[in-house]
């Protein structure tokens, strides 16, 4: 979810900016069709509550960073890739990346092939790639390529243009991997942040999980205990929701109960659906770093109301992997 804050009072889950979510991305590699481009951000430079800018680890070492891949259409995954990250000593921290398929790839732990192993994490503005195969891997801070208008959407929805997320940051971990290593046809999709607990059963809880941009508008509104439980949940699950947000739909965009209803039915389950042999379109399939997401949930949102916030895409964006900018801050 392009929310960047997800805990309560707008802040981040488990008070953690690490484990917070923002976008999600999945288009085709330019100029080779039998590869994707999966790109999974979290941790922003700035936070809300506390105000001000979080700190200069990027990646927990504690926490499980998960991209899930939905083969069948039924909302469990069947395909994992897993990151954990070691400890950052000396301003250094380095990655390994797994994958599992099959139905362990809908639990939760860190097992799994090892794809990549000692991966480091950018810190700077070269992107430090890693190689391994027909897969390539980025891990580090780049520039935030999320585009809106935040404070014109704080202030009742009166937009004047002004991209709040222009000069922020975020971790980005991008994944260049071959369509056969996902599915040749239409996959399913989401992201999720883990972290290690040992009174937990598996040893393991959820901090967050997210596939759409924007959704902020709708689970913020949930009482505390159903916003946590949606964070905490699976996408198999996702039907118990409808009811809530048609509620926030009904308030939001003035939508009739049933109308309500049936759009609420379209944004869940919380999945982004993408297929490998098309050209990506937000929402359609996957989500480009150039695609106005948040127009298109801004017209759902409102009803046809509101359709636009005034703000376009980044201009710091690279032509080839990782694809995003060179991070804005210095560290």
């Amino acid at each position: 979810m392009s929310h960047h804050y997800s805990g309560p009072d707008w802040g981040f889950p488990r008070g953690d900016a690490r484990l917070d979510l923002t976008d999600l991305y999945a288009f085709p590699k330019p100029g080779d069709a039998g590869k994707s481009i999966l790109i999974m951000n979290v941790h922003p430079s700035v936070g809300e509550t506390p105000p001000g800018p979080t700190i200069a680890e990027p990646f927990a070492p504690e926490a499980l960073y998960e991209l899930k891949i939905d083969t069948d259409r039924d909302a469990v995954a069947d395909i994992a890739f897993r990151v954990r990250f070691t400890s950052f000593n000396n301003g250094t921290q380095t990655a390994t990346l797994r994958c599992i398929k099959g139905a362990q790839a809908a639990g939760m732990g860190d097992d799994g092939e090892v794809i990549v192993n000692g991966a480091l994490v950018s810190m700077g503005q070269e992107a430090q790639i890693t190689e391994a195969g027909d897969y390539r891997f980025f891990a580090g801070w780049r520039s935030d390529p999320f585009f809106f208008d935040r404070r014109g959407a704080l202030n009742n929805l009166q937009f004047t243009g002004a991209d709040f997320f222009a000069d922020k940051d975020v971790c980005s971990i991008v994944l260049e991997v071959p369509n056969s290593a996902i599915g040749s046809k239409e996959i399913g999709l989401w992201q999720r942040t883990l972290i290690r607990v040992h009174d937990a059963p598996g040893g393991w809880v959820q901090a967050e999980r997210g596939a759409h941009p924007a959704l902020l508008f709708l689970i913020l509104g949930l009482a505390d205990a159903e916003r946590d439980a949606y964070l905490t949940g699976n996408p198999v699950d996702d039907q118990r929701f409808v009811g809530s947000f048609a509620h926030a739909l009904e308030h939001a965009g003035g939508y009739t109960p049933q109308e309500a209803t049936r759009v609420a039915k379209t944004l869940l389950p919380e999945i982004m659906y993408y297929d490998p042999t098309r050209a990506a379109s937000f929402p359609d399939s996957g989500r480009t770093l150039t695609d106005d997401a948040l127009d298109t949930f801004l017209a759902i949102l409102t009803n046809g109301k509101v359709t636009e916030d005034k703000v376009g895409p980044h201009s710091d964006l690279l032509a080839e992997f990782p694809y995003l900018g060179p991070p804005h801050r210095k560290l």
